[in-house]
């Protein structure tokens, strides 16, 4: 996995509350050999319409995605954050996120970021760039200069940080393992064998 530290780009105001999974990307693109072509069916049902926020410019360059309460809820489908990953987005602002869509943010090299639906506004029609520093948990209006923090668990906080799957992770813990597995062994020689 691809690390990140911090993301500085323009912010899409889709400012829908409850997007599903099945919204973000529909079940008729999940049915191809391989994952490439995701970002193609990103919000499919919507993007048929000219005017859908991310049809038009500036947006068609965002970099990190504006939403309302609840984005990412529905089923576990971990093809939704690739998808928005494949449009280039790295970062989505919600005042709050599907528990599983949340987690696989962070697996899939986006950061989800919990605010208040006061500041996303605000984000919304400040114009101009966003930058989302996962290190510091901030994000700040370039144009202005106004910062907000967020709260992150710190597991996946590094996991992203160091582009660590939860392999990597546990591997991270190697000495460790291997000073226990000779204790043990030394303990408990029968369950070696």
């Amino acid at each position: 996995m691809e690390a990140l530290r911090e993301v500085t780009a323009l912010a899409a105001p889709l400012m829908r509350a409850n997007v599903d999974t099945d919204q973000i990307i529909p079940t008729r693109f999940l049915a191809r050999p391989t994952e490439e072509g995701l970002g193609e069916g990103l919000f499919a049902e919507w993007a048929a319409d000219p005017q859908f926020v991310l049809n038009r410019s500036p947006w068609t360059e965002a970099g990190i995605l504006l939403a309302g309460a609840n984005f990412g809820c529905g089923s576990s489908r971990e093809a939704a954050p690739r998808a928005l990953r494949q449009r280039g987005f790295r970062a989505v602002i919600a005042p709050s996120f599907g528990d599983i869509f949340f987690n696989n943010c962070f697996r899939n090299g986006i950061v989800p970021v919990r605010l208040p639906m006061e500041a996303i506004e605000r984000f919304a029609t400040a114009g101009g760039p966003l930058k989302v520093d996962l290190a510091e948990r901030t994000v700040t209006i370039l144009a202005t200069g106004e910062v907000q923090r967020f709260e992150v668990p710190p597991r996946l906080q590094r996991m992203l940080l160091e582009g660590l799957d939860e392999i990597a992770l546990t591997k991270t813990q190697q000495p460790a393992i291997d000073d226990y597995r000779t204790t043990d062994r030394a303990r408990r020689p029968w369950a070696y064998l």
